[in-house]
This record gives C-alpha cells, sequence and structure tokens, in this order.
C-alpha cells in the first residue's frame, strides 16, 4: 500500500533526510588510501548518534552496518569491514540513513578514492546524471515506468548496463515502502505519481553485465564480469511544484560539512 505524506509530515521527513545526507558527507570525507570501511561506518553511526539520529541501516534485516559500502564490483549493500582497505583507483558506494522522530532517511553517493580512471569517471558522471534525469521525471500525473525510462535511456545510450535485480522504493515511516522504483521501464506505464508520495530514486548502473550475484554473506551484490557499477541515490517527494529532494542538508547544525555532493 502507498503512503500519501502531508506537507507537513514531509517537512519533518526533510530532517531526517538532512541528516542522513550529513552523514554522506561525514563518509565522504574519509574516503582515502589506507582507510577501512570498517573506519567510516563507525564515524557515520557516530555521527549520527551525535545529531539525536539511528542509523536506518543497523539491523535493519540482519544487516550489521550503519552504512552499505560497496567497492568497485559491488553493486550494493557491501558489509563494512577492518579488512576492507581504500587503495588508489578504487571507487566507493556509500548507501546510509538517519532515522530521525520515526521518519527514515536514505541517500547513496559513489565517491572517487585517490585518482580514479577516466572510464569508471565517465560510469559514476553518467550514473549521477541518471539520478537527475531520473527526479526531473518524478512529477504529479506521470507514471512510474517515467521514471525508470529516463534513467535506462540516458544510462544504455552510453553503454552500459541497467541493474534490473535491485530498485528504488517508497520511503517514510518504514525504509523501504511501496512503491518499487524500478531504473527501467516503458514511458507511459506503471502506476500514476501523486502529490504526496515519497521515494528513493537510486539508479544502479554497471559498466558492463547487469547480471549480477549475491555472495556467500548472504547480503554484497557484485557484477558477474568484475568490472565497476556506480550508485547514486536521493529521497524525493511528489509536490505540486515538481520534485522535491528530500535528503537535502539545509535543515539542522550539520550544515557546516563539506563533501561536493548534490
Amino acid at each position: 500500500m502507498i503512503t500519501i505524506k502531508t506537507p507537513e509530515q514531509i517537512e519533518a521527513m526533510k530532517v531526517s533526510g538532512a541528516l542522513s545526507k550529513a552523514a554522506l558527507r561525514r563518509a565522504g570525507s574519509m574516503i582515502r588510501p589506507g582507510v577501512s570501511t570498517l573506519e567510516i561506518d563507525r564515524a557515520v553511526e557516530a555521527f549520527i548518534k551525535l545529531h539525536g539520529g539511528t542509523p536506518t541501516f543497523k539491523g535493519y534485516g540482519g544487516f550489521p552496518g550503519s552504512v552499505c559500502s560497496s567497492i568497485n564490483e559491488q553493486i550494493v549493500h557491501g558489509i563494512p569491514s577492518a579488512n576492507v582497505i581504500l587503495q588508489d583507483g578504487d571507487i566507493l558506494t556509500i548507501d546510509t540513513g538517519a532515522t530521525v522522530n520515526g521518519w527514515a532517511g536514505d541517500n547513496a553517493w559513489t565517491f572517487y578514492c585517490g585518482t580514479v580512471d577516466e572510464k569508471t569517471q565517465a560510469l559514476c558522471e553518467v550514473t549521477r546524471d541518471c539520478l537527475k534525469a531520473g527526479i526531473a521525471a518524478a512529477v504529479p500525473g506521470a507514471r512510474l515506468g517515467d521514471v525508470g525510462h529516463a534513467v535506462q535511456k540516458l544510462a544504455e545510450d552510453n553503454g552500459y548496463g541497467v541493474i534490473r535485480d535491485f530498485v528504488g522504493h517508497g520511503i517514510g515511516r518504514n525504509l523501504h515502502e511501496d512503491p518499487e522504483v524500478r531504473n527501467y521501464g516503458r514511458a507511459g506505464n506503471g502506476i500514476v505519481l501523486r502529490e504526496g508520495m515519497v521515494i528513493a530514486i537510486e539508479p544502479m548502473i554497471a559498466m558492463g553485465t547487469y547480471d549480477c550475484t549475491v555472495l556467500e554473506n548472504g547480503w554484497t551484490v557484485v557484477t558477474d564480469d568484475g568490472l565497476p557499477s556506480a550508485h547514486y541515490e536521493n529521497t524525493v517527494a511528489i509536490t505540486a511544484d515538481g520534485p522535491v529532494i528530500v535528503s537535502e542538508d539545509e535543515v539542522g547544525p550539520w550544515c557546516e560539512m563539506q563533501g561536493g555532493l548534490e
């Protein structure tokens, strides 16, 4: 069942969204060769708690971390570990969120570690543009297929694979709510977007095949061809004035954080 949020509830979600984005910036500020993904996870957890939130991901479905830290060919749900040490040239997707006053936040970004090759940078830039295209399509009266089609067309026009097995979602009191928000689809198909819907749009785009496998840990998803994958995500409210990014960091005392995110 899709839950429609009131304008007041969307404003409340902006607080959790703001802390979620600030936590993502905190993670980004730590990414450099020699840092472990567990160090990043612990810093993000401490940051969220310091500012009155609860890490949305910690314990969700049994997930052990406060962030998903997915490196290179890992698409999503990478588990933070002291044994995963960042190297120059890696890309690292951090997916995290903060829950504040019962409202869940969720966002993701693929960060560069040191000097990343141009081919991988191009993948990341197109994936980020796919997120922007998906958000631009999320207007009242449009259909979910319009969002997925906008993402898919841009990715495939640039020769990349669109991950099928993992998708975006509705969000509110729960991290995952209806509807499912696919990164592929046919324009004009799917449910009609209505004012008050809040969805997490999160393109996951691979340099090669979209075929993927879940590792034995039951969480981490990797590309079958071993090529890199990028992932960007924002929480978006459907409003009469167009799509509003809820996962912004303009609210709260953490606004001084730096990071270059959008």
